[in-house]
């Protein structure tokens, strides 16, 4: 693997790439992926009014969610690693971000922790481990999401596999199901499922994508914006939901809990079909 140091849309980054051709771009605002090409072929969508400013999180790619998933808890909006500088160093064959606690994240949650993103390329494949040390003297409890955004050609004809018969909840409806085969996309979706135990498969026409999670990520979270929700994001084009779905490997029903020293890790890998 090859890293080099580039700056995108004014934003410092570091670009890894793989023998193969296949490359990853990671900010370090946020330690945030913002692309991945695999075969020739973008796979993640970044939204092309995605504010690039060094303090807002960026709309697309895979923003982290930590230490707090969405408004389930006291803090802003899917917790602060994502507005917060990362560093960035190579480690072996993999790019690793890392994000420790400082006086500006004490003063929103009071805790010593290391959150680390290790990014690593194979051909066809992208792996995202995120690990956490607790680095204090008292535990602490977070929820976590790799909140992974899908670049598709039209969200009409996309099917995603495998969560067949996993228990759900569409927090649109606010309704409890089990999923009755593949999930498809006609309306604003957003349903957290219970993991399922085999990658998924995500049909877009011609490509189709397996994503896999570690079993200590219990929860999947699936979502588009739709027509009338996309047309109301500030850092989204008006029709981006077309050409969007994310796929999240989330921690986020339970918390994980962390002894003061002890360490924590998770992951996401996606690969060619």
């Amino acid at each position: 693997m090859i890293s080099q140091n580039e700056i995108f849309q004014g934003q410092p980054c570091m670009r890894l790439s793989h023998a193969s051709g296949d490359s990853a771009l990671v900010a370090l605002h946020g330690g945030h992926v913002l692309s991945w090409t695999a075969g020739g072929i973008e796979r993640l969508y970044l939204s092309p009014k995605a504010v690039m400013d060094g303090k807002t999180a960026i709309r697309g790619g895979v923003p982290v969610c930590f230490p707090q998933f969405n408004q389930r808890g006291p803090l802003a909006k899917h917790g602060f690693a994502r507005n917060l500088p990362w560093t960035a160093e190579v480690d072996g064959d993999k790019g690793v971000f890392t994000l420790q606690s400082n006086a500006t994240t004490r003063a929103l949650w009071p805790h010593d922790f290391k959150a680390k993103l290790a990014v690593s390329l194979s051909a066809g494949g992208l792996q995202l481990d995120f690990s956490v040390d607790n680095t204090g003297t008292a535990p602490l409890e977070f929820t976590v999401a790799l909140h992974t955004y899908f670049r598709v050609a039209a969200i009409a004809e996309v099917s995603l596999e495998g969560l067949d018969g996993r228990p759900v909840w569409d927090s649109v409806a606010d309704t409890h199901a089990v999923q009755d085969g593949a999930v498809r996309f006609t309306q604003e979706f957003d349903c957290v499922y219970q993991a399922a135990a085999n990658p998924l498969k995500l049909n877009d026409g011609q490509t189709s994508l397996h994503i896999a999670q570690s079993a200590n990520l219990g929860q999947t979270v699936v979502w588009n914006p739709g027509a009338e929700l996309c047309a109301r994001l500030a850092d989204m084009p008006a029709d981006g939901y077309q050409n969007m779905l994310c796929v999240e490997a989330a921690q986020i029903d339970a918390p994980v809990s962390l002894a003061a020293g002890m360490h924590w890790a998770g992951w996401q890998q996606l690969t060619v079909a």
